[in-house]
């Protein structure tokens, strides 16, 4: 069939419609690598009741806007979705899928202007995990596009160059069978300047980092930079039709250190293996910058911490910042990273808003939850705080716009918007609202 394609929709698909008919207007279809304004031709995969999903065949009108992708993988590879489309207008598409999702789902229509802080297109990704195959010979790689099928991949133009310099290691490693076969997964973390990188690895359950040892020697002799190698034993058996359900724990250390120092915002922080940091190397210092440029008052409260990205920046401005992490290995580096004016609390933040926050009185409130966002009874206990501005530091815009409802009903109003742009030549997006009430 032949479709027109309006626009893009949040996760990277194209929208088109199918013609109308007898029983109303045309059911709406999705299919993927495709430019807003392009017509091709596709081929029906799936079809529900209120929507349809189609494969591309051929691009019969391209758009402007289309260009050769750099990486040999794409369209195979599930981890990218816009290496089709020119920088600029994937920016562009960004912006506008953001302020269709705030007004479709938090009801919100911006009388403002969105500020954008654009990253380079290519080498930005500090952190990056690999899949690993062991039959019928030893393979590294990403899920192939909608699948949880492995393709073999030997470089990532996202990746930073010393973590390229990993996977080319790992490969090396592997076909001279030193990879042990309950390796699952491998993740390379890189430091700011991209000279030092931590390893972590998991494995099947039951087994231990000595017989992870041999492989991280031969890891850290055959790279130098790599600071320490840890181990991950997973919390069940390797199911092979749902890999995405493993639960890392069980750390242990193969070999090296445990940590490295990443630089941000003027201050060394000790990040260690099993910790969160943000992905983009190269936008870590403006996102903080940002994010606690507004804040004012005597009392803070840094929601989803982690290992403290924003906390030394906060507790330059307040008497006092409370920082909360439920993550064991992001609240150990959280403490060792914290100021003296920095009450450290490990708990989730629904427990936190509901025990502490009324009798802390906060002036400001910075949340920066992962992609789940706050949902409805974090974000209803912060509604609930004296705090009279809230950053809210999101990486999802749908679960944004699901708990901005909350917010605004409760007497936010945005301020200012901020959409950084740390994951180029994807669908995902971060961004950054000042509000006040």
């Amino acid at each position: 069939m032949e479709l027109h394609i309006e626009k893009l929709a949040y996760g990277g698909d194209g929208l088109a419609r199918l013609p109308a008919d007898e029983r109303g207007p045309g059911k709406m279809v999705f299919l993927p690598f495709v430019i807003p304004g392009e017509q091709v031709s596709a081929t029906l995969a799936e079809s529900r009741s209120g929507f349809a999903r189609a494969r591309l065949t051929k691009v019969l009108t391209p758009s402007s806007h289309r260009v050769v992708p750099q990486c040999p993988y794409f369209l195979r590879c599930g981890g990218c979705q816009y290496q089709h489309i020119d920088y600029p207008a994937q920016i562009r598409f960004k912006l506008d899928i953001l302020r269709e999702t705030l007004r479709r789902t938090a009801k919100l229509e911006l009388d403002l202007d969105i500020q954008l802080h654009p990253s380079s297109p290519w080498n930005y990704r500090n952190r990056t995990r690999l899949q690993i195959g062991h039959v019928p010979a030893f393979s590294l790689g990403y899920f192939r596009t909608g699948s949880h099928q492995l393709l073999p991949v030997e470089s990532c133009p996202i990746s930073s160059p010393l973590i390229n310099q990993g996977i080319v290691a790992a490969w090396q490693l592997g076909r001279q069978g030193l990879v042990p076969a309950a390796v699952r997964d491998v993740q390379f973390f890189a430091n700011h300047d991209d000279s030092t990188m931590l390893v972590e690895i998991s494995v099947q359950p039951q087994i231990g980092e000595s017989d992870c040892r041999p492989f991280a020697a031969a890891l850290t002799s055959t790279l130098n930079p790599v600071r320490g190698v840890s181990v991950f034993a997973t919390s069940r058996a390797y199911d092979e039709s749902r890999p995405q359900t493993w639960v890392r724990n069980q750390l242990s250390i193969a070999g090296g250190a445990g940590h490295l120092t990443y630089r941000a915002l003027g201050h060394d922080y000790r990040v260690s293996a099993g910790s969160f940091f943000q992905t983009n190397r190269l936008l870590v210092d403006e996102l903080g910058s940002i994010a606690t440029a507004s804040a004012t008052g005597r009392v803070a409260l840094d929601l989803y911490a982690g290992v403290g990205l924003f906390t030394p920046s906060l507790a330059g401005k307040f008497e006092t910042v409370v920082a909360v992490e439920a993550s064991p290995y992001a609240f150990a580096d959280l403490k060792h990273n914290a100021a003296s004016n920095v009450r450290t609390i490990r708990a989730t933040i629904e427990a936190f808003l509901d025990k502490q926050a009324a009798r802390l009185k906060p002036d400001f409130v910075l949340a920066d939850p992962p992609r789940a966002g706050l949902g409805n009874r974090a974000a209803a206990a912060l509604c609930r705080t004296s705090a009279s501005q809230v950053t809210y530091v999101s990486c999802d815009p749908a679960t944004l716009s699901r708990d901005l409802r909350l917010l605004l009903e409760s007497g936010f109003r945005v301020q200012r918007a901020h959409l950084f742009d740390l994951f180029p030549q994807t669908a995902h997006m971060e961004t950054v609202l000042h509000l006040e009430r």
